[in-house]
């Protein structure tokens, strides 16, 4: 059995997580679903580390971490301090060391390929692909603050761990090919496709799940 630590993106909790937690949970695992301190203006990346690992408490066995967008520059601060099998990325942003989140928008070119898409101005870019129903059962987003977004990635290099990343077809915030060469370039791997858009744990919870149950069956 793994335990699955979820990790929300900007201005999420851990209840988004709650229809792909169902289906880990039903096969049999372990989850955990964390709620970051993002609308506290005062934590930071070391506050959004501890508050997972107070989440994992004393677990050491067979933890995989699950990171959506800005969680990714947390994940890898967790793993830096526990004993992690194996870390998947959900869309989410890969930072260099000593890169803010800020940086990280301007050095990959993050608004060009949003606008390269050629969507209308008022396009919605998060969950143009989640059921209504599904919207509406949601608890509201949380303010994001920019503090985490102004801090430097503090580690000299990614962990040794073991990295999957999942790479959303629909997504038009991190739209996929201009993701999959993010990930080739910051991380060297070849990314997992999988369907929906950037907040596919609402919209595809069945497939992500079963993607992230397939990584974790590599360790």
């Amino acid at each position: 059995m793994a335990t699955f630590v979820l990790i929300h993106g900007a201005g999420g909790r851990g209840s988004d997580w709650g229809l792909v937690a169902d289906e880990l949970r039903a096969a049999g695992h372990e989850v955990l679903a964390v709620d970051l301190p993002c609308d506290d203006e005062s934590a930071g990346l070391a506050e959004y580390r501890e508050a997972v690992l107070d989440v994992i408490g004393d677990r050491r066995d067979d933890l995989v971490l699950v990171a959506q967008s800005l969680a990714g520059f947390t994940a890898p601060l967790v793993a830096d301090r526990v004993p992690v099998e194996r870390i998947v990325l959900v869309t989410a942003m890969i930072p260099k060391p000593g890169e803010t989140g800020d940086d990280w928008w301007v050095n990959t070119g993050t608004a060009d390929a949003i606008k390269a898409q050629g969507l209308p101005d008022d396009a919605e870019l998060f969950v143009h692909d989640v059921p209504p129903h599904v919207l509406e059962a949601m608890e509201p987003p949380r303010d994001q603050t920019g503090t985490p977004m102004g801090e430097p990635w503090p580690l000299d290099a990614w962990p040794d761990v073991p990295t999957t990343f999942l790479l959303c077809k629909d997504d038009r915030f991190f739209p996929r090919d201009w993701m999959r060469e993010i990930v080739r370039e910051r991380l060297g791997i070849e990314p997992v496709e999988v369907p929906g858009g950037h907040c596919a744990y609402l919209s595809q919870p069945k497939a992500l799940a079963a993607a992230i149950l397939q990584a974790r069956d590599q360790i």
